[in-house]
C-alpha cells in the first residue's frame, strides 16, 4: 500500500514541476509583435488622418469664432454664414461712406484638399457696382487671413486650406462641401513626429 501512495505522490510532484517550469519558459519567452503595431522606425506614414462630418449651424460658429480671436476683422467688421451658399456680411466704404454688402458664394472642394468659392451675387446697398470692384474694395479694405486669397478678376476667393497655420502644425482637407445638403466633411491631419 505504501508504494501506491509513494508513486502517486511523485507523478504529482513531477506533473506540478512540469507545468510550473512550461509556465516560467512561457512566461520569460519573448513577447511576438503583433502585424498591426507598426515599428515607428520603419513607419512612412508622419500623420494620421482623422475624418470629420459636420453640418453648417456648428461649422458656423467655428468659422466666425476663428476670424474673431486670430484678429482678422481688422477696422471694419465682417461676418461669414453658412446657408444655402457662403455668404459674407460686413460693411464697405465707398465714397465717403459706409455701404452694407452682402456677397454670396457657391463653394467647391477641389481634389488637393481647398476651396474654391464662386462669386454669385452681390447687394451694395443700393448701388450696382462691377463684382470686381467691389471684390478689389474688399481685398484693400478687410484683413484677410494669408491662406485666403481673393481673385477679382476670376469673380473667386480661393482657401487654401493646406496652407492655414493651425496649433500643433494640424492641417485640414476639405472633402465635401455641399450646402445645400448640409454635407460637409473634412480630414485633418494630425503629425505624429
Amino acid at each position: 500500500m505504501k508504494n501506491k501512495w509513494k508513486l502517486a505522490f511523485f507523478i504529482l510532484l513531477g506533473s506540478v514541476a512540469a507545468i510550473l517550469i512550461t509556465l516560467f519558459i512561457m512566461a520569460s519567452a519573448p513577447v511576438e509583435e503583433g502585424e498591426n503595431i507598426p515599428n515607428t522606425s520603419e513607419a512612412a506614414e508622419r500623420e494620421v488622418s482623422f475624418d470629420i462630418t459636420t453640418n453648417k449651424a456648428d461649422l458656423n460658429k467655428v468659422i466666425n469664432h476663428y476670424l474673431e480671436e486670430e484678429g482678422f476683422s481688422g477696422s471694419i467688421d465682417y461676418q461669414v454664414l453658412l446657408q444655402d451658399e457662403v455668404e459674407l456680411y460686413g460693411a464697405i466704404p465707398v465714397f465717403g461712406q459706409e455701404l452694407q454688402m452682402k456677397l454670396t458664394f457657391e463653394p467647391k472642394a477641389l481634389k488637393n484638399g481647398d476651396l474654391v468659392l464662386r462669386q454669385e451675387s452681390i447687394s451694395l446697398g443700393a448701388l450696382n457696382l462691377p463684382v470686381s470692384y467691389v471684390m478689389n474694395l474688399i481685398k484693400s479694405s478687410y484683413e484677410i487671413p494669408e491662406w485666403v486669397e481673393i481673385r477679382p478678376g476670376e469673380e473667386t476667393v480661393y482657401v487654401s486650406l493646406q496652407t492655414m497655420k493651425l496649433k500643433s502644425n494640424i492641417k485640414v482637407r476639405a472633402n465635401k462641401f455641399d450646402l445645400k445638403r448640409d454635407n460637409i466633411s473634412f480630414t485633418l491631419l494630425v503629425p505624429v513626429d
